[in-house]
């Protein structure tokens, strides 16, 4: 019996198609150039990681419920990776002792994980990951947000397109212990709830707050924070290590004038259970688009999980292309065309042998201009058509006439205008 297979990709996952490909290589290419200059080094790591590298640096949530796995024939449990964290500080716990400190790197990967898709999450997507190890201080923090909102300023985007949300999961966990008289796994599992307050009812959020000892009074207390700023919120703990790094970390933006981009906001957690400090997300401020697009924070604990009493601290972010993608769109951020600003299509006659119109399309790639060949035995006109819809800037004709008096005609196809330029010139005419 024959099968009909289906020309859909798998659900969550996408084709590229190359006009596709032309809208993502040109963010990540403007990522690539603004973090380079930044001096980020590019990395990157395996798509297969050992799945207890997930549940013991990411959670069991997304080892055993979000991540694609299996078992290997030697018995073996894989996933393929749903982030990039735990392999970045696995790779640096295994040369500490070689690499020079402190580190600024960065990788455009692509990851996988099992979960509902929808606007803004898709079952695989392309990640960039930045982060800086070997920096105990908040100096570290600042410029993971200032890369961040480089980033943005990068593709176009102002103050008013976007805001960093910012909080520090050691004050967090004190403010809440002082509240609700917890523990530091008590302060955990409120994280837990917290962090899915705008995700669920009201009343769900209330309930779980209850089921873990607090009352009205104590859950009422929690509901004022969220609309404190940072110098308020801070002086019901102002001892702490967590408010004074918050402090300091807000002091140094409104120097650096990233204030302005900047906001506190107490009920950002960020979910994954190796953060320690400093958190944050950043927001598209649209509101037919108005959600977290990305986020990170710092994670001291994370080399030291795989080498006994290492003692290397790391900050980052994660930025993903779909949610990246859709606050372009949102705030009209993509250039109407990408791609070569010149794109030259050579089309050919009968009379004229292969051997000259390669040799003209290779002068032309010798300086660097996109050319190519036209493929096939299609009348010109046909070719004229096929270079307009392919979005071709300019056509070269090379009949026998011309082939003999050495020349090659010129269409810019935008103005129509005409011009005869000698063989070995065509080059420099481009350039």
């Amino acid at each position: 019996m024959d099968i009909k297979l289906s020309t859909q990709p798998y659900k969550g996952t996408r084709d590229f198609y190359p006009q596709d490909m032309r809208l993502r290589n040109w963010f990540f290419g403007k990522i690539r150039r603004a973090l380079e200059t930044a001096c980020f080094d590019e990395y990157d790591g395996p798509m297969l990681e050992s799945l207890d590298l997930y549940a013991a640096k990411s959670g069991e949530e997304l080892a055993k419920e979000q991540t694609y796995n299996f078992t290997d024939r030697g018995g073996r449990g894989l996933a393929i990776r749903p982030e990039m964290t735990p392999t970045v500080a696995r790779m640096v716990a295994a040369k500490m002792g070689e690499l020079n400190y402190p580190l600024k790197w960065f990788c455009i990967s692509n990851m996988y994980r099992y979960e509902r898709p929808q606007r803004g999450r898709l079952r695989e997507f392309w990640q960039l990951n930045v982060d800086i190890f070997g920096c105990d201080t908040f100096e570290a923090d600042l410029e993971v947000i200032r890369s961040a909102i480089s980033l943005m300023r990068a593709f176009g985007a102002d103050e008013k397109m976007f805001r960093v949300h910012i909080n520090n999961r050691r004050f967090f966990n004190d403010v809440v212990s002082a509240i609700a008289g917890t523990d530091l796994e008590g302060s955990r599992k409120v994280s837990k709830v917290v962090d899915r307050k705008n995700k669920v009812p009201r009343e769900n959020y209330e309930q779980s707050l209850k089921e873990l000892g607090l009352d009205g009074e104590k859950i009422a207390r929690i509901d004022a924070l969220y609309a404190m700023g940072v110098e308020e919120a801070t002086a019901l703990c102002p001892d702490t290590q967590g408010a004074q790094e918050l402090l300091s970390l807000f002091a140094a933006l409104k120097k650096t004038g990233l204030d302005k981009y900047c906001v506190f906001d107490f009920g950002i957690i960020r979910g994954l259970d190796y953060y320690t400090g400093t958190v944050f997300e950043v927001f598209d401020e649209a509101p037919e688009n108005n959600r977290a697009m990305f986020g990170g924070g710092r994670y001291d604990n994370l080399v030291g999980l795989f080498v006994k009493n290492a003692k290397i601290s790391g900050v980052g972010y994660g930025m993903g292309d779909v949610t990246l993608e859709n606050f372009l769109v949102t705030h009209h951020l993509v250039p109407e065309t990408l791609g070569a600003s010149t794109k030259v299509l050579m089309t050919r006659f009968d009379d004229v042998p292969l051997e000259a119109y390669t040799a003209v399309v290779d002068k032309l790639h010798a300086e660097g201009i996109t050319a190519t060949l036209y493929l096939g035995n299609k009348k010109f006109g046909k070719q004229i058509d096929f270079a307009v819809k392919d979005g071709y800037t300019h056509v070269l004709s090379m009949g026998g006439d011309e082939l003999a008096a050495g020349t090659v005609k010129v269409k810019n196809l935008t103005t129509r205008e005409e011009t005869a330029v000698a063989i070995q010139d065509i080059g420099g005419f481009f350039k």
